[in-house]
């Protein structure tokens, strides 16, 4: 059976503002009115974290939207959220959040096989200098793949 992915949102600001150095796939515990917003791509991931608590993950800060055509049943928006792991997975993630500089955020939320999933970065925070010199090197990436682009348009 294919594992279809259709990724909803990435957290661009937390791959800008942190190293990524492992990933974790999660299930979440949504209300229906919660996947149907999630759906129509209405979260987003910009100011939320993972924390560990209790030997259980929750999700914080996430703004899922309400539901256009949601009753008075609809959810809060930014609602604290259980994600679904294995203990060992929750045992290393705690481990891994205790280091000091370490943190758990968000990476993206995608559907696999019609359930909605959470990608957790295990990630430490980059300072401005490695900023600067991501941004240096995108910018030389660009430029290099510009000066082929010309080149081989000009050989044909």
């Amino acid at each position: 059976m294919a594992e279809e992915e259709r990724v909803i949102v990435t957290n661009r600001a937390a791959l800008h503002d942190y190293q990524i150095l492992d990933r974790y796939e999660a299930g979440i515990a949504l209300t229906g009115t919660e996947v149907k917003s999630i759906r129509n791509g209405q979260i987003q991931l910009r100011d939320s974290y993972v924390a560990v608590r209790d030997g259980e993950a929750w999700l914080m800060n996430a703004h899922i939207s309400p539901y256009a055509h949601g009753n008075r049943l609809n959810h809060e928006p930014l609602r604290t959220r259980k994600l679904l792991l294995h203990r060992h997975e929750i045992e290393r993630l705690a481990k891994a959040s205790s280091v000091r500089g370490m943190t758990l955020v968000p990476t993206r939320v995608y559907l696999k096989n019609g359930r909605v999933k959470l990608e957790i970065g295990v990630a430490r925070g980059k300072k401005m200098h490695d900023k600067r010199e991501a941004e240096m090197r995108r910018t030389i990436e660009r430029e290099t793949r510009a000066q082929l682009k010309q080149r081989s348009g000009k050989v044909e």
